[in-house]
């Protein structure tokens, strides 16, 4: 029986990226695209947030304005978000992409009766260029199309296997957290989400589960409920 019958994913950029951290790997990309496939075959309906940090991140060292930059970061997602929807309608499954900035040519402008409609015919929906505007991260982006289309879970792929007390990669005696309160991520400033993320997702009482996006099995894993990452709610 399956546990959740709408989910948002949240993926980093680097997800689908190469050793380096940058551009696209097939391999990765692989890896994510047979569970989301799995998952869609289970007749769960999936949306999905991609970040750009593969190709480009904030001002990247320059005085660049930074309206700018995050417009560039923007069409970064839609990269990645196309990379993605090719890899999964070449396993068949349905998928669209739609952004919130208007490229008609490529992807849908985001609407969300469309989204919807996407999600209950059976399509993966791939939601990318943030927010549509600066100064918002793709995390609130996750936040904000999940409270939209009303999902049961968002799920945070990410590169450590959940919530820590602190730094896990500067303090090696950091102490991973199970299960937390929207307001002690808050309040204690644990960088799982960025503060307008998860406030949003308390605000619309959005459960959170941060695992490890990058190990085999770990998304089927956290929708079918087993004990991985770490749960905000």
């Amino acid at each position: 029986m399956k546990k959740y019958n709408r989910i948002l994913i949240k993926f980093s950029g680097e997800a689908l990226a190469d050793d380096s951290g940058f551009g696209l790997s097939s391999s990765n990309i692989a890896l994510l695209t047979d569970q989301i496939e799995e998952l869609w075959k289970e007749g769960i309906q999936i949306g999905v947030v991609l970040g750009g940090g593969n190709f480009w991140r904030g001002r990247q060292g320059t005085n660049m304005d930074r309206t700018t930059a995050d417009h560039m970061g923007m069409l970064a997602t839609v990269i990645n978000a196309l990379a993605l929807q090719d890899a999964l309608e070449q396993k068949g499954v349905p998928t669209r992409v739609q952004t919130s900035l208007t490229i008609v040519r490529v992807a849908e402008p985001y609407i969300l009766r469309k989204a919807l409609k996407h999600l209950d015919q059976g399509r993966v929906v791939i939601f990318a260029a943030g927010t549509g505007n600066p100064y918002f991260t793709t995390d609130t982006a996750a936040a904000l199309r999940a409270a939209e289309i009303k999902a049961d879970i968002l799920l945070c792929a990410k590169s450590v296997d959940g919530v820590y007390d602190s730094d896990p990669k500067v303090n090696k005696n950091a102490v991973k957290i199970d299960k937390i309160s929207y307001m002690d991520v808050i309040e204690k400033d644990l960088k799982a989400m960025d503060l307008t993320a998860i406030s949003m997702c308390k605000e619309n009482r959005i459960p959170v589960l941060v695992f490890d996006g990058h190990k085999k099995g770990s998304i089927v894993d956290a929708v079918n409920g087993k004990n991985i990452g770490t749960i905000i709610s």
